[in-house]
């Protein structure tokens, strides 16, 4: 069995896995509206929004760090431009911000964007802020690793739900970029 097939079967025994056009109460306005423009299978599974959190969701699961990916959203500017970018990394990896995405935005300075920004203008909610919805200007900077990988849990936009799909559909997203050493190991 595939890490991928070992996901979706640990969490279909869990949760009630579907396909997300099916449900989109259970994701942001924002998530369910972009779901036309996502190239490959996407489901959906509700949570207690207790868990959303990535370590407390795969410690509920029993899952691994690498079946998850993390969305973090970065700002910085040049000559008074704005540029922000939302990274996907997997779980046991972090952003590589002050170096690797620094360059990719070509900002002398960057940063994680305030959490009310990120909010306000994503439509989500902290703790479930995923790549599908986000405002069109925001670069979507995939890791390598995350785009090679099977079965993948991201937000849906709110913390009552996740969405699994696979790293090659996240790679098709529009507009995404895969960067190879995107993101750098824990510890």
């Amino acid at each position: 069995m595939t890490t991928g097939s070992t996901t979706r079967a640990r969490l279909s025994a869990q949760f009630d896995v579907r396909p997300a056009a099916s449900a989109p109460e259970l994701m942001a306005a924002s998530t369910a509206a972009a779901l036309p423009t996502v190239t490959g299978e996407v489901e959906v599974f509700a949570i207690d929004p207790e868990i959303a959190d990535t370590a407390a969701l795969l410690e509920a699961t029993g899952l691994g760090p690498q079946t998850s990916a993390n969305c973090v959203l970065v700002a910085g500017a040049r000559s008074g431009e704005e540029r922000i970018a939302a990274c996907l990394v997997l779980a046991d990896t972090r952003a590589d911000v002050n170096k690797r995405v620094k360059k990719l935005l070509d900002v002398r300075k960057a940063s994680f964007l305030p959490m009310d920004r990120a909010v306000g203008e994503s439509g989500m909610e902290y703790g479930g802020i995923g790549p599908i919805g986000l405002p069109e200007d925001y670069r979507i900077l995939i890791d390598s690793r995350v785009a090679a990988a099977d079965d993948l849990i991201i937000g849906s936009g709110i913390r009552g739900s996740k969405l699994l799909l696979s790293g090659p559909t996240l790679a098709s997203l529009p507009g995404a970029e895969v960067i190879d050493g995107l993101a750098v190991e824990i510890g």
